[in-house]
């Protein structure tokens, strides 16, 4: 399939290229810094920025998508689902 924006540099204003499940989990980073997080299911997200700062978003609703460099997804605090990491 022909990819139009191929030759393109892509920047953080840029829509995301991939996306993996997020298993929040207090001691393992994630597999890639995200350039936003997905949330699926309404609930507090505790996660560490890419700068090292833990930050906690709380009530976010389902179908949000945060726009944050996060480098874990902590379980302790985090209750939202579904969950997805998006570079």
């Amino acid at each position: 399939m022909p990819d139009r924006f191929a030759n393109h540099a892509g920047g953080l204003e840029s829509p995301a290229s991939g996306g993996f499940a997020v298993v929040p989990a207090d001691a393992a980073d994630l597999s890639e810094v995200t350039r936003a997080i997905y949330v699926g299911g309404a609930g507090n997200l505790a996660v560490v920025m890419l700068s090292g700062e833990e930050v906690s978003f709380s009530g976010v609703p389902g179908g949000t998508v945060l726009p944050a460099r996060v480098r874990r997804v902590k379980a302790t605090g985090t209750t939202a689902t579904a969950i997805v990491g998006l570079f």
